[in-house]
Order: structure tokens, then sequence, then C-alpha cells
């Protein structure tokens, strides 16, 4: 991947993960092998920020590559890794006055493991916007097949069930640490609140409904 390349060409043909390997490091004294914090801070360089430095998200991929995070992602939602990685850093390194793009598309091999390449300020942006619009289409697609009875309310348990999985799974990549009993407490929360989804939609289905672009309201035959 090259700086300026079309985000979604690098999609397509994401670069593979090669770790550099430095001949000197196999002489390390005992005390550097003890302490790395030196080394680290020579490898990154003088000119990354400390807060890059400290960040400690998606540590547990470390080995990992982008082709397998992508090919993981593209099996079980609609974004790609790239739109993942960076709407997290989008979403960690936010200030007051907006979103540190400059400083995440600069920083972007140190922030992400499997990342290898800078991005431009556009390219980040570009890519959280994409980020965005999915979960947006996502989350109205999956709420027209809960509200519109296609699936019981078994199925419709299920298709939670294994959506609720893949985000813990990717949180829990990211380094969150989910405590069983607030996973337990979120898949109530959400069984609840589809639940009520499913009420109030039967409720609509054989009531009024209204055009969310013109607003105006066609009469539904009682079934």
């Amino acid at each position: 991947m090259t700086e300026g390349t079309p985000p979604e060409e690098r999609d397509e043909e994401p670069t593979r993960v090669v770790t550099p390997h430095d001949p000197a490091a196999d002489e390390t004294d005992d005390a550097d092998a003890d302490d790395g914090t030196e080394a680290d801070e020579e490898q990154l360089g003088p000119d990354v920020p400390d807060d890059v430095r400290k960040y400690e998200r998606f540590k547990k991929i470390e080995g990992g590559t982008y082709d397998r995070a992508n090919e993981f992602l593209r099996e079980r939602t609609y974004v790609t890794a790239r739109e993942w990685a960076i709407a997290r850093l989008c979403a960690d390194f936010r200030t007051e006055t907006g979103v540190e793009m400059t400083k995440i598309g600069e920083n972007l091999p140190e922030l992400v493991p499997f990342m290898t390449d800078t991005y431009t300020p556009q390219a980040v942006n570009q890519a959280r916007a994409s980020f965005e619009e999915k979960v947006r289409k996502s989350g109205a697609t999956f709420l027209y097949g809960a509200m519109s009875d296609f699936f019981t309310a078994e199925e419709l348990d299920d298709v939670m069930y294994e959506a609720t999985e893949v985000a813990k799974f990717l949180l829990e990549v990211e380094g969150v640490d989910l405590a069983v009993e607030d996973e337990m407490e979120a898949e109530d929360r959400i069984s609840s609140v589809m639940r009520e989804v499913r009420e109030h939609s039967a409720a609509l289905r054989h009531d009024e409904v209204c055009c969310p672009e013109c607003g105006h309201e066609f009469g539904v035959d009682e079934k």
C-alpha cells in the first residue's frame, strides 16, 4: 500500500505484514532483555508522540496479518479491517476540537500492528466515513428484517446471539476486558430491547405508516 492510493483498492490488495528483524537485537545484553522500554522507544523513533507510544489497542493480534484480519471481518461484517481499525482510532484520538487525523495517519503502523503504511488525513477521514455509513445501512437492514416479521422470535434471538458474539470478539481483540457478568447483562438488555421492537413493529404494521422521505402517511389494512 502506498500513500495516496484509494482506500478501497488497498482493501482489495492488502499488504502482507513482514516483521523486520534486526540482527543487532540478538546481541542485546541481559539488562535490555529484561526491560525493553528503551529499545521500543528507539525503534519507534524520537518523533512518535507519547500517547502513540502508550497506545495498547490491537496488541493481541500483533503477530497477525492484514489479510487474516480482513478475511475475518469480510466473512462476518460489512466493514474492512482498515475501516474497523481507523474507526477505533478516531474514537480514541478525539479531542475537544475534533479527531486527530494527521496523528492517526502518520503513526498508523505504530498504532495498529497489521497496518504497514501511513495514511493521509483525507484517507483516514474517508475510512471513518465509510465505517459510519456501513453501520447505518447495516442497522437499517437489520431493523427492517426484525420489524417486518420475516423472523420468528427464536430466529431473531439466533441472529442477535451471533451478532453479539462477533461484536464481543472484536472488542476483546481491541483489548477490552469483558467480565462474564457484564456480558450476560448486555445480552439480557439486548434481548429485552428486541422483544419491544417486535411488539411495537407488530402494532405498526396494523396502523398507519409514514414515508421517511416526504412524511406522507399511508393507510395499512389490518390483517
